[in-house]
C-alpha cells in the first residue's frame, strides 16, 4: 500500500506541475481538495450539495481553492503560450 501512496503522490505531483506550471506540498494539497470535490460533485451531486449545506465554510473555502486553481492555470497557459 506504501508504494501505491508514492505512486499516486508522484502522480498528483506531476499533474499539478503540468496544470500550475510549479508544485509544492500547498498546491499539491489544493490540488487533490479540487480533484476529489469535483469528482464528487460530478458522481454524486446530491451527496456534493448535502455537504455544501451542512459546511457553508468550507464551501466557500472550496470555492475559493478552485478559482485560485483555476486563474494560476490560465497564468500558465498564457505564459505557454507567449513562448
Amino acid at each position: 500500500m506504501e508504494k501505491l501512496r508514492e505512486q499516486l503522490d508522484g502522480l498528483v505531483e506531476k499533474y499539478t506541475e503540468l496544470l500550475l506550471g510549479e508544485t509544492d506540498e500547498e498546491l499539491k494539497e489544493q490540488v487533490k481538495m479540487w480533484i476529489i470535490y469535483s469528482h464528487i460533485a460530478k458522481s454524486m451531486p446530491p451527496l456534493a450539495k448535502h455537504w455544501n449545506g451542512a459546511y457553508p465554510d468550507a464551501k466557500q473555502e472550496i470555492k475559493e481553492v478552485i478559482s485560485q486553481i483555476k486563474e494560476r492555470n490560465e497564468a500558465h497557459r498564457a505564459a505557454n503560450q507567449k513562448k
